[in-house]
């Protein structure tokens, strides 16, 4: 069993979280991050997959387990799911992404044994009945047609798929409903057997925690997880970039558009240069792109640029709402930032302002103790160590200006842009006139 830990050198003693690291012998970790001045715990059990490691038939299985393990486990009834954590003031969620699904929850420190308890449940033990599951396809199948019904949400995974084509990279998370008509319970039990092995699953938690208390909770909670001999494939890297051009109408009031490129992955030195790029472009109201199509023209309300990094690739967009007569104009505004920022030196001033907006923005969300364990746990699975964040601080400060260009030079470049743009659709004149029939013949027969 191999334990680390590591302090804070920014913050004054009594309020240095401690973080310490412990590996299990059966690969399972666990991290944490003792803040000693809060009485409150976030736990989070994150597992090594997501929605890159599925197939074009199992697509979607993934973000479906994450569901179906609250319908019910060898332990707990569903009700008894629902009501373990709120039932002492606390809340349990989930969520799935490309790469990875992580079970949480939040409660008071001394119910970290309760949150333990049903979060390893729930990750262990879930049962799948396939009543619960036959119905929970219903709602699933829902949540990806309301995901439908928001453009400017929905947009996002057409921009993956024109960037990332038949690859697992360009997957929408949620799945696609024929596959989700056809899941069984055996297809669920199998992908959990593939990928949730001790060496996939860490534990992480923040709070007022003390880490002797969470290994031993996890081994007494997890110690039936071990690996069952299946070999798990590794994960096949995406190739090149596209440049796919998409146009789709859709019953809709505005355009949204949305350009991306892809990029490098997050363990790439770049990624510092790339956050600030980010935050200097298109990230909150002083941005470059808010300033000049939202305030100086008013052709969007919303518009905004970011970058997304994973474990050996990334990407890289921007995305506008506007009206249809807008867009070729917002594009070409949107263009001319890009060219600028390769041609142009970003000031010294602009480029210090734009640091301290970015780190600022850090240090404020390191106030949330849910999102101190979720860095935790990205954290590991990604650089299996922890970065300080004054270490992350010190690589923004080295950040020139000189790095945003040749950055800007190597990845703006327009014939690498994909484009997806949702433009409304024309309302047919007959559908006008029997909508208009329709309302003239109710009206006669009211009278």
């Amino acid at each position: 069993m191999k334990n680390r830990s590591q302090h804070h050198k920014s913050l004054p003693p009594q309020l240095q979280p401690l973080y310490q690291k412990t590996a299990l012998p059966n690969g399972l970790r666990v991290v944490t991050e003792h803040i000693p001045h809060i009485r409150s715990v976030s736990i989070g059990v994150w597992v090594d997959v997501g929605s890159r490691d599925e197939s074009p038939g199992t697509n979607g299985i993934t973000h479906f387990i994450e569901h179906m393990v609250f319908k019910g486990t060898s332990r707990r009834t569903m009700r008894e799911v629902s009501r373990s954590i709120e039932s002492v003031g606390g809340y349990m969620n989930a969520f799935t992404s490309k790469e990875h699904t992580c079970f949480y929850a939040r409660v008071l420190d001394n119910h970290t044994r309760l949150a333990l308890d049903v979060l390893s449940d729930l990750t262990l033990h879930a049962l799948f009945p396939e009543k619960e599951l036959e119905k929970e396809k219903g709602v699933v199948i829902e949540e990806l047609r309301n995901a439908e019904d928001d453009p400017d949400d929905i947009i996002h995974d057409y921009l993956e798929k024109a960037l990332y084509g038949s690859h697992p990279m360009g997957f929408p998370v949620i799945g696609v409903e024929g596959n989700l008509r056809r899941f069984r319970k055996t297809d669920l039990l199998r992908h959990r057997n593939r990928f949730y092995l001790p060496s996939r699953i860490v534990i992480a938690a923040a709070g007022n925690v003390k880490h002797e208390e969470i290994v031993e909770l996890t081994e007494r909670f997890f110690s039936g997880t071990r690996g069952n001999g299946a070999v798990v494939g590794g994960r096949r890297r995406p190739n090149g970039r596209r440049v796919e051009r998409v146009e789709i109408e859709k019953p809709i009031q505005q355009a949204h558009l949305a350009l991306g490129t892809t990029t490098f992955s997050i363990k790439s030195k770049q990624r510092y240069p790339l956050l600030v790029l980010n935050t200097l472009l298109g990230d909150g109201m002083s941005s470059r792109l808010f300033q000049n199509i939202r305030e100086r023209y008013g052709f969007a309300y919303s518009v905004y640029s970011f970058a997304s990094l994973l474990s050996d690739t990334g990407s890289f967009g921007i995305y506008v709402g506007t009206d249809k007569t807008h867009v070729d104009a917002c594009q070409d505004l949107v263009l001319k930032e890009l060219r600028k920022l390769t041609t142009t030196p970003v000031s010294q001033a602009e480029l210090a302002r734009t640091k301290e907006q970015l780190k600022g923005s850090m240090m404020l969300s390191l106030e949330n103790i849910p999102s101190r364990m979720m860095r935790l746990g990205t954290s590991e699975l990604y650089f299996q160590e922890y970065s300080p964040l004054d270490t992350i601080l010190q690589e923004i400060d080295r950040v020139t200006s000189d790095d945003l260009q040749r950055l800007a030079a190597g990845v703006f470049r327009e014939d690498n842009f994909a484009r997806v743009l949702f433009l409304p659709a024309a309302v047919k004149k007959s559908g006008q006139q029997s909508i208009a029939l329709a309302a003239k013949k109710e009206k006669n027969h009211g009278s």
